[in-house]
């Protein structure tokens, strides 16, 4: 099955997103308003390599962005990404709030074609 790229972009957000260790790294970064990676080994309990890590994993959904400065990386939240992850998920939750019917057969309506149908059967 071929999912449609709004999909798999969204899919992509959430995962990126799916480990406490990179949601603490992004409020770090979001609450410093940017940080080089020692800043947020020293705010977190996690090795440099594991940072580094989600650090990358992070970069490559598009949430941050690392800019070079002479030795070190500084990372920020990419602001206009971030936004369309909330959006999206503020959508989403849209949808389940609605539970709009129409996917189970629940009203009487369906139920009595069930019923017709099963007699015919």
């Amino acid at each position: 099955m071929r999912y449609p790229a709004t999909d798999l972009d969204s899919a992509g957000l959430l995962k990126a997103l799916a480990h406490p260790a990179r949601l603490a790294i992004i409020e770090a970064i979001g609450a410093a308003g940017g940080c080089c990676c020692g800043d947020i080994v020293r705010r977190l309990p996690l090795a440099q390599s594991t940072v580094s890590q989600h650090l990358k994993i992070l970069k490559e959904s598009g949430l941050i962005q690392g800019v070079i400065e002479g030795p070190r990386a500084n990372y920020s939240i990419d602001r206009a990404r971030a936004l369309a992850a909330a959006t999206m998920l503020r959508g989403l939750a849209g949808q389940i709030e609605a539970g709009v019917a129409g996917c189970c057969r629940t009203n009487e309506t369906t139920k009595q074609a069930d019923l017709d149908i099963r007699e015919t059967v």
